[in-house]
Formats: C-alpha cells, structure tokens, sequence
C-alpha cells in the first residue's frame, strides 16, 4: 500500500537504517481490492463516503487516536471527595473523539435509518464501514454495536422503541454526563452475565418488582455490562411478584424478563446503579466494561413477562455479526501492515516479500484475509434480505454462528503470525499490531464463545436440519462442479455431528470454509478460491502458515489482495 505521510519519516541521515516506514498514509478502502470488488454495484454517493472513511482510518490523525485512547485508559470515579457516589467512568478526550467519528457515519444506527441510498444493503454498507473502523480502534465499536443492536430488542416493546429510536438515529454524539432526555443523541448498552450464570442467562438471579404505573425495580448485579456510560442498557432479570408468600418466592425462578435501564433519571440523577470496578482486561482496553449492582433501579419491561431470552436473542444475533466483521477488520489492517513491512525491509541481501518462505506465509494469511472479509460481508447481506428472501434467512440462521465461530478464531492467530513479519518491531506497545493481537480474542468471547456457536448450529441440525440443507445448496452453485465433493462430504458430517456432539467444532469449522470458498469464488476471483479449497478443504494437515503448495503463485496473491499502489 501506498504511503504519502510525509510527517513522520526517519531523521536525515537515517534513512539507510533498513527500518521500514511508518504504516500511514493509505486509504483502507481504494487500496483493497475484495472490498472494491464486493462494493462495485453500491451507488457512487455511498461509495464516495466508503472512500472518505477509507481515507481518514489510514490517516496519522487515525492511528494517534487508537494509540491514545488505548494507552490512556478509562478510570472509574465512584465517589467525589464529599463521599456521595458517582458512578462516572472518565475518558481520555481520544475515546470521545472516536465515538463522535463513528457515530457521525451512522455506525451505531444505520441499519435502521430511512436512507434511500442504502435502501436494501443498509447492513452490507455498515459492515463495510465497521471493518474499516476497526482497523483504527475496536473498543469503541463496542457501544456502536450495542446501540444498533438494541434496535432489534425493543421492537418488542413498540411505545419505548417510538421514545428512543429517535435519538439512536442522531447522528450527534454527547459524551456528557446528563439525563437522556437532555441529549441529542444516546448510546444503548446491555448486561447479560451474571457472576453464577456467565453464557447460561436462565441461571441469573438478578430480580424485578413492579412499582405501580411506574414501572419496575431492578436489584440484583452484572458481572460483565461494558460502555457503562451509556444512557441506558438492556438487561435481563427475573420479575417477582411482590405479593407473593414467602414459601412461593423459594420456588426456582422461570424465565427471565428482558428490561430498559437508564442509567440517570429525568432529572439528571443516579438510577441506582452502582459501579464496582472496571475490568482490567487483557485488550479492548480503550472500553470501559463494569460489575455494576442495581438497587432498585427503575426499569421499563421489553416484551412479555418470561420472554425475555427470546427478545434479547435479536440483539444477540446482530452482535455476533459485528463480531465477525470486527475481525475480519483486525485481520485485514494486520495482513497489510505485514505486507508493507515486508515491501521496505531488507533481510539476507533481499526484500522480505521476495523470500520465498516469507512470501508463502503472506499468500496464506491473505487467503483467509480475503475469505474473512468476503465471508462477513456475504453474511451481512444476508441480514438485509433475509425478510423478503427464505433462502437468505435460512444463510443468517445457520451461518451466523458458523462465521463467528471461524473468523474470530483465527484472527488472532493471524494476527500473531503478522506480528511475526515484522519480528520485534511488531511486538512493543508503540506499534499497532500488539494492540490488534491484544483486541483479537475478544470477539471470540463476546456473544457466545466457541462452543456455544457449535451448540447454536447443532440446535438448527436437529431442529431444523431443512435449514441446512437449503444453506448447502446455495454453497453448491456458488461453487460449481469443484464443490461437489465438499458439499458431499458435509452432509455426511452433519448426519455424524448429530449423533456425535463432540464432532461439532469439526463440523462448523468445514461449514464455514466452505461457505468462504465460495463467496470467494462467487464474488472475487476464482483462482483465489481455488487455492483457498486446496489448502483448507482437501485434508492436508495444517497448524501454522506459509504451507502454500509450489503450484500456486504466492507474489501473484500477496500482490491482489494487497497491491503495492
């Protein structure tokens, strides 16, 4: 990729030091051809906004952003120096800044927005721009996601979504610390997991009691609700009947409820949640996530009493989405940072990019580089016509847990590997790759770890194995006569993943390569999918990269998923 940043070369007289440039300068949308060629039909208006944000997310400002709202991290305040509670997490002003960006392209709401130009691939055009984003800084895509996906929740609740969803689609973002009511534009967030539940939500215990025309009050806590800022959050709890005898209330709790809290009242005071700390996590460290205990937080029930699991699974499903598309990003920003070292640094009397064992490795990660963004977004597509389209709905069913399952686990090892390329420079803080390798396993977890996508796709082969079978159709004319063998052989591992459960993370991993190979060979290049099948599909033993067979053009792929101009 083509670096013109001019304001951060090496000292005069330094520039035979055999250190490569900085990464800046580029535009993360113009200079990537599998975008280019999955966002050709988009109108020219759109994709001269893709071409802006493309633009602005390889820019020096961009990167200063991430590196500072990730170094300066998120402090919790839970009381003034008086000793009266808080409860305010405080921002670097880079965090603030990033939100603003996103939030001004719709990241956090265009789904739902009334823009003709992206009529019918509102979440294909989103995607596009969440994976450029991600590429700068993934923490703050957390509210952005969250907010969109909340959307889905309170359409079960029609008189709230009327009250909100005019300010979730404001572009204007407030940072402040005042009542929803005063501002122009909110952020949503949720709060699912409890210290004894974690994944299993029927095990929470947090509880609600009715409060006359009032509403309900929540009491109970979260071990995990991240974004603690925003102005209000989705969480489940159990509603008990305040009249009930004691005997009663030691009954096993049924189904959980699914609620709105705010976190401030109309007047700009605290709705009793209370924050115990901040995660010290591992990445993702630009977002604050809580433990947070409600007492007696003053809540509006979202759907029917006991249904709250059923409700909060449409907010699920479009989170798992940007979990994939999230790491198609951090993998793609990696792939091209190595790729661009590899073009400047010198090593054994050649360039990096023109050993053949590095070369090898570069073609590889660029092959699941290209059949995870390819992948993400056909998913995404799927979301847009899944109303209109049985075909597609069946794709966004079986598929979402599928690709979440494949694409965030191998980003970071792919990341890893791209940390690798570039040795010890790749490694220390002040680069962006240990940032991106520290972000990568999150979106693993977020959402339903590995396991709980293989029993989401488990539960459609026994419940609705027809599901399948409509999905795999679809992959076989996308993949021609090459797949024939495939498709064959994954009908006979659903039939033994049945019967077998332990089989299942085999199963959804072949399901999903295969799903890759063909958008690959759909909507890119047939070679590339081809090469894609060989090396993932046809039972060669894999653990690391670079095993690329002598038959395929190794320079030939690098060059078109990530050309030098």
């Amino acid at each position: 990729m083509k670096n013109s940043n001019n304001n951060l070369s090496l000292p005069k007289g330094e520039e035979s030091l055999n250190q490569s440039p900085f990464f800046l300068g580029h535009n993360a949308f113009t200079n990537d051809p599998v975008l280019l060629r999955l966002c050709k039909d988009l109108p020219t208006d759109v994709l001269n906004s893709l071409e802006e944000l493309g633009k602005w997310t390889g820019s020096a400002e961009a990167n200063e952003l991430a590196r500072l709202a990730n170094t300066e991290i998120p402090k919790l305040k839970t009381h003034d120096s008086k000793g009266n509670r808080l409860d305010v997490v405080q921002f670097h002003p880079a965090w603030h800044a990033l939100m603003e960006k996103s939030v001004s392209y719709g990241l956090h709401c265009s789904v739902w927005d009334k823009d003709e130009k992206e009529k019918g691939q509102r979440n294909f055009v989103r995607a596009v721009r969440y994976i450029l984003m991600a590429a700068t800084d993934c923490g703050h895509l957390c509210p952005m996601t969250m907010t969109n996906a909340s959307v889905g929740a309170l359409k079960a609740a029609p008189d709230l979504l009327a009250q909100w969803l005019p300010k979730i689609l404001s572009r204007q973002y407030d940072g402040s610390q005042k009542s929803a009511a005063e501002k122009p534009g909110v952020q949503i967030g949720m709060g699912m997991t409890e210290k004894q539940g974690g994944t299993d939500l029927r095990a929470n215990i947090s509880k609600a009691k009715e409060d006359g025309n009032r509403g309900w009050r929540i009491n109970g806590h979260k071990w995990f609700m991240s974004a603690p800022m925003g102005d209000a959050f989705l969480i489940l709890a159990h509603d008990v009947d305040s009249t009930a005898t004691e005997e009663s209330k030691e009954k096993p709790l049924g189904q959980p409820s699914c609620f709105l809290v705010p976190r401030l009242l109309p007047d700009g005071s605290k709705n009793g949640l209370n924050f115990v700390r901040l995660k010290d996590k591992l990445g993702n460290r630009s977002n604050a996530s809580s433990e947070v205990e409600f007492n007696n937080s003053l809540a509006m029930i979202v759907g029917k009493p006991g249904k709250g699991l059923r409700v909060i699974l449409e907010m699920v499903t479009l989170t798992r989405l940007d979990c994939a598309t999230a790491s198609a990003g951090l993998m793609r920003a990696a792939l091209a940072e190595a790729v661009f070292h590899c073009r400047h640094r010198e090593v054994f009397g050649k360039k990096l990019i023109d050993q053949p064992i590095m070369s090898r490795v570069l073609a590889d990660m660029s092959l699941d580089v290209a059949g995870a963004v390819a992948l993400s977004l056909r998913l995404s597509r799927s979301f847009d016509l899944a109303s209109s389209n049985e075909a597609e709905a069946a794709y966004a069913r079986l598929m979402t847990p599928a690709i979440k399952y494949w694409v965030c686990k191998s980003a970071p090892v792919l990341i890893g590997e791209a940390m690798e390329c570039l040795g010890g420079n790749g490694y220390v803080e002040e680069g962006n790759l240990a940032r991106q390798y520290r972000e990568a396993p999150v979106n693993s977890i977020w959402e339903g770890s590995g396991n709980v996508m293989c029993l989401d796709v488990l539960r459609v082969l026994k419940k609705t194995p027809q599901i399948l079978e409509t999905v795999l159709d679809m992959l076989a004319d996308d993949l021609g006569e090459s797949g024939g063998k495939i498709i064959a052989q994954l009908r006979r591992d659903a039939v033994e993943t049945v019967k077998d459960e332990g089989l299942a993370r085999i199963f959804v991993e072949k399901l999903a390569l295969s799903a890759a190979a063909a958008e690959l060979s759909h909507s890119i290049d047939t070679g590339l999918a081809d090469a894609f099948m060989t090396t993932r599909l046809e039972g060669r033993w894999r653990a690391t990269y670079g095993m690329l067979p002598s038959g395929f053009d190794a320079k030939e792929i690098v060059e078109f998923i990530c050309p030098e101009n």
